[in-house]
């Protein structure tokens, strides 16, 4: 019996080992490894990896996994590491090397939390981005990797305090359970595209079902609302012991949450994120109505 377990735990290492090298035999090329914290080598979920010149890209799994393709457009490319919390990361890769067993340590970002005084005001709730309770014909789904960022505009340009709460109308088809993450971002990008993270630690959630909002609570994080607005994003992961790269993209099956689109607005306000490309916004179009992302937010107004 203990010999059995031994050659199974043998042929269990060697199995990737094989598959690296049949993938060479094929004139094919991967990167593997785990993408961990510089201090403490605890492992990083649902990292973003992607090659700069190649635009090509991969995400962590729970336990900081990744594996994807290796650069066959350029001699040497650049891996970008890009992790919540932490800083970004750049690591050099060489066209036609096998690169197992990849160990990547992120240094984490320190946040340093400003101290707000608020003096003689009243607080009181304001509902910022979305107001409908029906959504628009069509569903957005995306890729492990992939976000939607709605921007929330403080249209009316109301003092605001911090942000309480983030709602997302969660649609009824597909697998409205599966966990999202919760992004919130700062206007600061190329063309006013979300930039800068406010929400600097992972809150993956899900909603116990689809057909109507899910509300998520950040009182905790105390999460301070930019004068102008903020975005606030959906970011589709990957859970269990699975990994996902955008290489195997003409034979994944989207499996996850749908977040329904609403055509309330005359302007785009949403962007999409895919791994390896970065921020673009969506400029689809009904009637005059701009196609966006159903999401809303609550803060805090302050009034003196």
């Amino acid at each position: 019996m203990l010999r059995r377990l031994f050659t199974l735990l043998a042929f269990a290492l060697f199995l990737p080992a094989l598959s690296f090298a049949q993938d060479q035999a094929a004139g094919q090329f991967r990167i593997s490894g785990r993408v961990v914290d510089k201090e403490t080598k605890e492992p990083i979920p649902f990292a973003s990896l992607g090659l700069k010149e190649e635009q090509t890209g991969a995400l962590t799994n729970e336990f900081g996994f990744f594996q994807m393709a290796a650069p066959e457009k350029v001699p040497q490319d650049s891996l970008i590491i890009l992790a919540l919390g932490y800083y970004r990361k750049a690591v050099a890769i060489k066209r036609g090397v096998n690169v197992p067993d990849m160990i990547v340590e992120v240094p984490r970002r320190v946040v340093e939390l400003a101290n707000v005084t608020v003096k003689g005001a009243k607080v009181k709730d304001l509902s910022l981005g979305s107001r409908n309770n029906t959504p628009g014909e069509g569903m957005i789904q995306g890729m492990p990797g992939s976000q939607y960022a709605f921007f929330v505009k403080n249209d009316k340009n109301k003092k605001l305090g911090n942000v309480r709460s983030v709602s997302f109308y969660i649609g009824e088809n597909g697998f409205p359970r599966e966990p999202f993450r919760v992004r919130i971002y700062r206007a600061d990008g190329n063309y006013n595209s979300p930039n800068t993270d406010l929400l600097t630690e992972n809150v993956v959630v899900s909603a116990p079902k689809g057909g109507e909002w899910y509300t998520v609570d950040l009182t905790t994080y105390n999460i301070e609302a930019p004068t102008e607005g903020f975005f606030v994003a959906m970011e589709w992961i990957v859970s269990g012991d699975k990994f996902y790269t955008t290489n195997f993209m003409d034979t994944y099956t989207p499996y996850g949450q749908i977040l329904r689109p609403t055509f309330e607005f005359k302007e785009s306000r949403t962007w999409s994120y895919t791994m390896g490309k970065g921020w673009s916004l969506l400029t689809l179009a009904s009637n005059g109505q701009r196609y966006n992302a159903m999401i809303r937010a609550e803060v805090d107004m302050l009034k003196d």
